[in-house]
């Protein structure tokens, strides 16, 4: 199964220079938050498979204009195809607005998750907007990662981690692509494929 993922920057190659053979070969279209919907709507549009998001920190238009044709599953685990998605939007919260949590908010939107990732029997994708607490994630408040995030990657080892919020943009040893124990940690800026 090839998996587009998506995150931060909308792609030129894929919304200015679209063509629908671009698409060609993928299962499933995953956004990492901080996207236009009308990006995601767009391409939704033309794609035959789902398009699953999360939300950014910056997706507070979502509530009012939410990506047409496209799925939510920040909170849930997604299936699709016998690959169990978990969904996890937001960063931490460094002022007002939605999609911002404390480490402890967002570890107990993690317990809630629990049952469902139980029966379930684990995941494969972990899917959030902000990365881990130390796995490519940022010194500073805002790009911080989460506790929470590093003890589902102990716990449930799933075989990617899709985040993106970090961008190749602001200077830091960016990083697409790298190992933590038995899980791929991929960044989404913009756009990567990835293959299970």
């Amino acid at each position: 199964m090839k998996i587009l993922v998506l995150a931060d920057k909308e792609s030129p190659w894929l919304w200015d220079y679209f063509d629908k053979s671009k698409l060609e070969g993928i299962d499933l279209i995953l956004s990492c938050g901080d996207l236009n919907p009308n990006y995601l709507s767009f391409l939704a549009t033309f794609f035959q498979g789902p398009v699953l998001y999360v939300h950014g920190n910056h997706d507070s238009c979502y509530k009012d204009t939410p990506p047409e044709g496209c799925v939510c599953i920040d909170g849930k685990v997604y299936e699709y195809k016998g690959v169990r998605i978990l969904g996890l939007g937001g960063s931490m919260r460094y002022k007002d607005g939605p999609h911002q949590y404390t480490d402890r908010q967002m570890r107990r939107r993690v317990f809630k998750l629990f049952w469902q990732i139980r029966r379930k029997k684990g995941f494969d994708i972990l899917a959030s907007h902000s990365p881990a607490w130390q796995l490519g994630d940022g010194e500073d408040l805002p790009h911080k990662g989460f506790k929470s995030f590093r003890y589902l990657l102990d716990k449930y080892a799933p075989r990617y981690f899709v985040h993106g919020h970090v961008h190749m943009s602001y200077g830091r040893s960016f990083k697409r692509q790298y190992q933590y124990q038995d899980t791929t940690v991929i960044n989404a800026y913009e756009r990567h494929i990835i293959e299970l």
